[in-house]
């Protein structure tokens, strides 16, 4: 059977081999170490459906990764995972119709799993 595919962006490696280990089971997780990696990822995958990024990242932050990815890939379901709880970051998000989810470092395997199945079905 075909895992389904995700992508998630974060520029600290051992957050990205963190995730894919904890999930091997449940999805194919792609990993980028930058937005612009992300980019190029998705342009290569159209079967990625759901996107998960870090906040906090060098040269283009996770809500602007996540802009260019609703401006460019229509369809995507995007998640912010992030160590900051930024109110502002979160409003834009949410009100733009961004982000379906914002989740808080360090996260929780069921807490997590289920979220991106919710995803997953929209």
């Amino acid at each position: 059977m075909e895992l389904p595919r995700i992508l998630y962006v974060d520029d600290e490696i051992i957050n990205l081999e963190l995730l894919q280990l904890t999930f091997m089971n449940d999805f194919e997780v792609i990993t980028a170490a930058s937005a612009e990696e992300g980019l190029k990822i998705l342009e290569l995958n159209p079967e990625i459906h759901v996107v998960i990024s870090d906040l906090k990242m060098p040269v283009m932050n996770g809500l602007e990764f996540i802009k260019v990815v609703k401006q460019n890939f229509e369809g995507k379901v995007c998640m912010l995972l992030t160590g900051y709880m930024e109110s502002e970051v979160m409003l834009e998000g949410f009100n733009k119709e961004l982000i379906f989810r914002y989740l808080m470092k360090p996260w929780k395997v069921d807490e997590l799993k289920e979220t991106i199945l919710e995803a997953l079905k929209r």
